[in-house]
């Protein structure tokens, strides 16, 4: 029995929102990633790096082949998350928010990506201050045209 793809079922199970990349609000594919940001990155996560081999960026993560400190080839798929320059990408988005309305929006997104995405939680806990101070000042804003 073929069963149709859209049914309630399915629908159900599927997650609701889209992540920064999904959405088109960061386009990492593009960025030109360092060794040395790459060595760093893989560093904090655990990885013993003598040196980076290459890097590959795609669509929602970077392959990155690396030399161990036995000098064994090893290679792994990342997320750009574990990069200074998401974080940077992400301020930058918080920091343009111009309206209320852009800023909700925003702020939908993030609470999926802290959701479904692994973030170190100094970065989770600086995007997150971000986020509140930038409503702060965009309701104070709102507060004074309205004088």
């Amino acid at each position: 029995m073929i069963v149709p793809r859209n049914t309630a079922h399915t629908r159900q199970h599927r997650r609701k929102g889209q992540s920064l990349i999904a959405s088109h609000r960061i386009n990492p594919e593009e960025w030109q990633i360092s060794n040395a940001e790459a060595k760093d990155a893989l560093n904090a996560q655990g990885c013993k790096v003598k040196e980076i081999k290459k890097i590959r960026c795609l669509k929602h993560q970077v392959c990155i082949s690396y030399w161990d400190e036995k000098g064994g080839v090893c290679s792994g798929f990342f997320s750009y998350r574990i990069f200074r320059q998401w974080q940077a990408e992400v301020e930058r988005l918080v920091n343009t928010c111009q309206t209320l309305k852009e800023w909700v929006l925003l702020n939908h997104i993030m609470k999926y990506e802290f959701a479904y995405y692994p973030y170190l939680t100094d970065m989770k806990n600086l995007l997150s201050n971000a986020l509140k101070n930038r409503l702060y000042a965009l309701e104070a804003s709102v507060l004074l045209q309205a004088v």
